[in-house]
C-alpha cells in the first residue's frame, strides 16, 4: 500500500511539454531516496487545465502543482514528499483570486462549475492499467447488461436517458440503436468515430488518452444491444498517444476475457479492431468514414438508406463518437433518470468542450447542458486576457457559427445554438476578442472546408470555392455590395444542395458572421477598411510625428520599405510594405500606427 501517489499528466499537451521526462525524473528521485515502497508515480490522461501544464497532483493532500519543469522535481520530492510540506511557489495560482495559490484542483474556478461524466477518469487513473479502470467500477455496466438486462432493456435505458449524439448532429442515441436492432440481419457492426478534425478540437482525443476502456466497454454494450459481434474504432493516425493506449487497452480487455469469444462466460462474443484514418476531415461524416474502413477513398454516400439499415459492408451499422460512448457506462450504472436530471428539457446530460483562443484558461471542460456561454467564458475560462473585450465564440468548428456578445447569456444546448445560427458540433469552442476580424474568421474556416472537400458533389466542390473567392475579394477591398448579396444567396444554395454534412454546413461561418457582423463586411467593401486591422491588403502602417528618427524601424524592415534621415521623421513606402508588423514591434516610442 502506497502512502503517496504522484499523478503526472500524460495528455498530448503536457506530453509535448516534457511531462514524460518529468515523470522519469520523479521515478529517479524516488529510487535515489529509496522511497519505492511508499511513493507511486502514475501517468494519467489530461487534467483539463491545459493552459498551465505540465500539471502534477500529489495525493493524499491533493496538492495541485502547475507549470512544472524537470529541474523542479528534486525540490518537490525533498520538501513535499520527504519533509511533508507544500511547495507554495509551484502551486497553481488563481488569477481571479488575486494570484493567490490554490491547493486543490477542485478549488479552482476552472473546475467549480464542471460536472465530469465523460471525463470522470481523465487525470484520475493510469489509462494503461485495466485494474485501475476496474477499481473505478469499470466493466460493471457490461456485467450488468450481460447478466441482468436483455438487449431491448439496454436500449430502453439509453432512450430514456435522453442522450443525444455528441458528434455534432445530436441525433438520439437510443433511437439510432433501436433502428439497428430492428434490422433482421445476422451481421451488424458497431463503429466509433474518433476522427476528430475540427480546428481547435481535442475532446475525443483526450478521452481516448485518459480513459480508453470506457469506450471499449460502451461499444461492447452497444454490440450486445443491437446484436453485433464486431466493432471498429476509426481513429486518426495523428493521435499517436491515443492509438497506443487503445492498442494496450484492447489487448488487456482480451486478456481479461472482456473482448473476444464467450465474454465472461455468457456466450456473447464481441471484438474491436482499430482503423487508422489519414486526416481527411470528410471522414468525420458517417458514410465517408465507413467507406474508408472498407478500404476505399473516403467519400459520402447518398442517404437513405441510412447506416442503421445499410452501413459498413452494406450491413446494419451504428456509429457514435467517442464522447457519446463515454457516457454509456455511467447511464447504465446510475440509471436513465440520473443522466436526464442534468441539462435542459431537450438536451440532457453534460457536454465536453475544448476551450481555446483568446481565453485565460484554455483547456478541456465538461459542463451540464444549459450552462451559459458567459459562465464558460468568464467563470470557467477566466475571461479574456490583456484587458480585451469579448467579441464572439465560434462553436461547431467549420460547420458551426459565431456567437456574438449579445448572446453571452444564452444557455448552451443543441436547440439554442441552432436558433442563433451556430451548432454544438463535436465541442470545439474558440473565443475571439476585439482584435479579431470576423470576415477573416469566416475566410479561415472556409479555406479549411474548401481544402477538405472530397469533391464528389458540385455544390460543395465548386460552390464553396466561389464563396472563398467572394471573401477574398472582400478582404482585399475589391468587392461590391452586389457581391455581398450574391455571396449570401450562394450560401443558401450550397446548404440546400450539397450531398453530405460537410457541404451543407460549410457556409455557416459566413452566414453567422453576416448575421451579426454585417457592418464589418460593409466596412471592407464601402470604406476599404478592416476595422480590426487584420486584413493585410486593407491596412497601412504609418509613421507619426512621434518619430525621433532613430532608424531602428528602417534597419528592421525586411524589404527596405522605410527610409529617412537620422533625427528626422522617417517614411514608409506603401508600395513596398508587406505589412509584416516588424516596424511597430521595433519602435520604442509608439511612433508607428496601423490604419
Amino acid at each position: 500500500m502506497y502512502r503517496t501517489h504522484i499523478l503526472v499528466c500524460g495528455g498530448t499537451g503536457c506530453h509535448s511539454n516534457n511531462s514524460g521526462k518529468i515523470r522519469e525524473a520523479f521515478e529517479e528521485q524516488i529510487k535515489q531516496k529509496n522511497l519505492q515502497d511508499d511513493v507511486l508515480v502514475v501517468g494519467t490522461g489530461c487534467f483539463g487545465l491545459c493552459a498551465v501544464g505540465p500539471i502534477i497532483i500529489i495525493y493524499p493532500e491533493g496538492a495541485f502543482y502547475s507549470g512544472i519543469k524537470v529541474e523542479d522535481v528534486p525540490e518537490i520530492i525533498e520538501e513535499h514528499i520527504v519533509k511533508g510540506r507544500l511547495v507554495e511557489k509551484f502551486l497553481y495560482h488563481e488569477k481571479a483570486l488575486g494570484n493567490k495559490p490554490v491547493k486543490a484542483l477542485s478549488d479552482t474556478n476552472f473546475y467549480k462549475k464542471q460536472t465530469r461524466v465523460a471525463l470522470r477518469n481523465c487525470g484520475v487513473i493510469n489509462p494503461e492499467a485495466i485494474d485501475e479502470y476496474i477499481a473505478r467500477d469499470g466493466y460493471q455496466a457490461l456485467i450488468k447488461c450481460l447478466t441482468e438486462l436483455d438487449p431491448q432493456q439496454v436500449i430502453d435505458i439509453v432512450k430514456a436517458s435522453g442522450l443525444r449524439g455528441r458528434g455534432g448532429a445530436g441525433f438520439p442515441t437510443g433511437v439510432k440503436w433501436q433502428f439497428a436492432k430492428n434490422q433482421n440481419n445476422d451481421t451488424k457492426y458497431v463503429c466509433c468515430n474518433a476522427d476528430e478534425g475540427d480546428p481547435g478540437a481535442f475532446m475525443d482525443r483526450s478521452v481516448l488518452e485518459g480513459d480508453p476502456h470506457a469506450v471499449l466497454e460502451a461499444m461492447t454494450i452497444a454490440g450486445y444491444a443491437i446484436g453485433s459481434h464486431q466493432g471498429y474504432i476509426y481513429v486518426r493516425a495523428e493521435y499517436p498517444i491515443a492509438v497506443d493506449r487503445l492498442k494496450i487497452a484492447i489487448a488487456q480487455s482480451r486478456e481479461y476475457g472482456l473482448l473476444g469469444d464467450n465474454i465472461l462466460g455468457t456466450g456473447f462474443a464481441f471484438d474491436i479492431e482499430l482503423k487508422l484514418g489519414s486526416g481527411a476531415f470528410v471522414c468525420g461524416e458517417e458514410t465517408a468514414l465507413m467507406t474508408s474502413i472498407e478500404g476505399h477513398r473516403g467519400e459520402p454516400r447518398p442517404r437513405p438508406p441510412f447506416p442503421a439499415v445499410k452501413g459498413l459492408f452494406a450491413k446494419p451499422t451504428i456509429l457514435n463518437n467517442v464522447e457519446t460512448y463515454a457516457n454509456i457506462t455511467q447511464i447504465i450504472l446510475n440509471g436513465a433518470e440520473w443522466f436526464a436530471s442534468m441539462g435542459t428539457e431537450k438536451s440532457k446530460g453534460t457536454k465536453v468542450f475544448a476551450l481555446g483562443g483568446k481565453i485565460v484558461n484554455t483547456g478541456l471542460v465538461e459542463i451540464p447542458m444549459g450552462t451559459t456561454l458567459r459562465e464558460i467564458v468568464e467563470d470557467i475560462g477566466g475571461g479574456i486576457p490583456n484587458g480585451k473585450k469579448f467579441k464572439a465564440a465560434q462553436t461547431g468548428g467549420p460547420s458551426g457559427g459565431c456567437i456574438p456578445a449579445e448572446h453571452l447569456d444564452i444557455p448552451i444546448d443543441y436547440d439554442n445554438l441552432i436558433s442563433i445560427g451556430s451548432m454544438m458540433g463535436s465541442g470545439g469552442m474558440i473565443v475571439m476578442d476585439e482584435d479579431n476580424c470576423m470576415v477573416d474568421i469566416a475566410k479561415f474556416f472556409l479555406e479549411f472546408t474548401v481544402d477538405e472537400s472530397c469533391g464528389k458533389c458540385t455544390p460543395c466542390r465548386i460552390g464553396n470555392r466561389r464563396l472563398l473567392e467572394y471573401l477574398d475579394k472582400i478582404t482585399s477591398g475589391k468587392a461590391t455590395m452586389q457581391d455581398l448579396d450574391d455571396m449570401e444567396q450562394l450560401c443558401y444554395y450550397i446548404k440546400s444542395n450539397s450531398l453530405c454534412g460537410l457541404g451543407q454546413t460549410a457556409p455557416n461561418p459566413v452566414l453567422s458572421t453576416l448575421r451579426y457582423f454585417r457592418d464589418e463586411y460593409e466596412a471592407h467593401i464601402k470604406e476599404h477598411r478592416c476595422p480590426a486591422h487584420v486584413c493585410k491588403r486593407l491596412i497601412q502602417f504609418k509613421i507619426t510625428d512621434k518619430c525621433i528618427g532613430c532608424s531602428a524601424c528602417s534597419r528592421k524592415c525586411p524589404v527596405n520599405a522605410i527610409s529617412g534621415e537620422i533625427k528626422k521623421k522617417f517614411d514608409i513606402d506603401q508600395a513596398k510594405c508587406i505589412k509584416c508588423g516588424q516596424c511597430i514591434a521595433t519602435c520604442k516610442f509608439g511612433a508607428i500606427i496601423k490604419e
